[in-house]
């Protein structure tokens, strides 16, 4: 399958994210998840085949499972109904069939909001270094992956650097006021454990997971991705071992390259990003394909 890196649709205002490219128009969004990859907030050269329609594609499916506990921006997925409302799209059909997103406009909410279930990633560094996770205090003698008996909610927001920074949820509630920061916590905390609840029946451990909120009309919304490879850690439930790292279906395994990389002096987590090796990217679209089949239970197309 060929890989997609970039658009250029012709309609709206464009913005390039490190995947997406965002297109503005008068009400509405438009969303295409392409197959670039980043790590260490970098974008890597070349892509991932698959990528962009695995996020696009598993989005869409858990809008639709959540939508009970929040509103979220989703209009359609469906090509064709998109270029109805967009008819300047019309011609561009097969490059963006699975990977576009039309999604209602919102006011972002300038904090990620991560879920944790397991000790692991920044929230497992943070605690090897000062006993904390998200700044708050925990117990001594945590093993890596160890089970939460309650998720914590662990907010986050971009540094100047780019790089995600954890925050203490007294510092969100400074930025957004109580009664916003408590109704996401408790909205984060319903998605993460509902989507935990459906994962398992799957096999599927969700570690952690980010959520992004955004506001229409001063409501709350789920905006851009929701539990996809990227947003998120999953494990094989079956696989599972408190105590060392886990193997998953997020980007982990390309990070481990990287380090090995920058460890061996040759390359210093900046742009540009190295060539990735066929091997790299043959695993790392496999390790998107096999999420999406066993989240859903069908192939990505």
């Amino acid at each position: 399958m060929a890989v997609v890196r970039e658009t250029n649709l012709g309609v709206g205002n464009l913005r390039r994210g490190k995947v997406r490219d965002c297109y503005q128009l008068e009400n509405y969004l438009l969303l295409v998840a392409t197959d670039r990859i980043s790590a260490f907030d970098v974008v890597m050269p070349g892509g991932i085949p698959f990528k962009g329609k695995v996020l696009n594609t598993l989005s869409a499916f858990w809008f639709g499972k959540t939508g009970n506990i929040v509103k979220n921006h989703l209009v359609s997925t469906d090509i064709d109904e998109i270029i109805s409302q967009v008819p300047g799209l019309a011609g561009q059909e097969e490059l963006l069939r699975g990977r576009i997103t039309l999604g209602l406009r919102a006011e972002t909410v300038p904090v990620e909001c991560v879920v944790r279930g397991y000790l692991a990633g920044s929230a497992w560094t943070e605690y090897c270094e000062k006993g904390t996770v998200a700044e708050a205090s925990m117990p001594a003698g945590l093993e890596r992956s160890h089970k939460f008996e309650t998720p914590l909610f662990t907010p986050a927001i971009k540094a100047e650097s780019g790089h995600d920074e954890n925050i203490s949820i007294g510092r969100m509630k400074t930025m957004l006021g109580r009664g916003l920061s408590e109704q996401i916590i408790e909205t984060s905390l319903a998605l993460y454990n509902s989507a935990s609840e459906y994962a398992a029946t799957r096999g599927v451990l969700i570690a952690d997971t980010k959520f992004e909120f955004g506001l229409i009309d001063g409501r709350l919304v789920l905006i851009d991705e929701v539990l996809t490879p990227d947003s998120s850690r999953f494990w094989l439930a079956g696989d599972y071992r408190p105590g060392v790292d886990q193997k998953g279906f997020d980007k982990q395994p390309l990070r481990d390259w990287l380090q090995k990389l920058t460890d061996a002096g040759k390359w210093n987590k900046t742009p540009p990003g190295p060539e990735l090796p066929a091997e790299i990217v043959e695993y790392m679209s496999g390790l998107y394909r096999k999420a999406y089949k066993i989240l859903t239970g069908k192939e990505i197309a």
